[in-house]
């Protein structure tokens, strides 16, 4: 089933040992236009189904035999693997801090209502997406960091050795980065790389 707005379905992997809770949010689950890949009563399982089937969604029960929730949410987001949607029962309110320590995204304490399902599902999804967005930038910052680091040292080198201003050093970068087609943190390690002259 395409979902209304032209994108593949939200798929999503079930893990809940209660057979007849697990039936019915499958029921509602594919009512509501999402795809159930895979469904489990076990925590290990759980895991592994994410690992193979590659879901955008895990919904977990806390406590399950093999690996409770909480322990699967924690390694499927050690690696990043999908969002997670936590179920808990009105009891276990106490193990949602743990639960969002674990990397739970999203949680639902049940009995939950078909129309609380929705939006828990999305605000997962869009944590998981800030997440994975945030990771990539941070990625891009410690480059620039690292970038900035070798450039400022290279200006010193260069200051120290041929007797330059700052500006003139940074512009000598600059213009050695652009005749050589690279970038300029490769002209600064070019110049840290030199032989000291004395």
């Amino acid at each position: 089933m395409e979902s209304t707005n032209g994108r593949p379905p939200v798929r999503i992997v079930i893990a809940e040992d209660e057979a007849i809770i697990r039936l019915d949010l499958k029921e509602s689950l594919t009512d509501e236009g999402y795809e159930v890949v895979g469904e489990t009563g076990r925590g290990d399982e759980a895991v592994e189904l994410v690992r193979t089937l590659l879901p955008d969604v895990a919904i977990l029960d806390i406590k399950m035999p093999g690996t409770d929730g909480i322990a699967a949410a924690r390694e499927i987001n050690s690696d990043r693997l999908c969002a997670v949607l936590l179920l808990t029962a009105f009891s276990q309110r106490d193990l949602i801090q743990e639960a969002s320590e674990a990397g739970a995204l999203a949680y639902l304490v049940k009995p939950f209502q078909r129309s609380e399902l929705v939006p828990a599902i999305e605000l997962a999804l869009g944590r998981f997406r800030e997440l994975k967005a945030i990771e990539g930038e941070a990625a891009d910052l410690q480059e620039k960091l690292d970038t900035r680091k070798v450039v400022d040292r290279a200006k010193g080198r260069l200051m120290d050795n041929r007797g330059m201003t700052e500006s003139e050093a940074y512009r000598f970068l600059q213009q050695a980065a652009m005749a050589d087609r690279s970038t300029m943190r490769i002209v600064a390690q070019r110049v840290l790389d030199e032989p000291a002259s004395h």
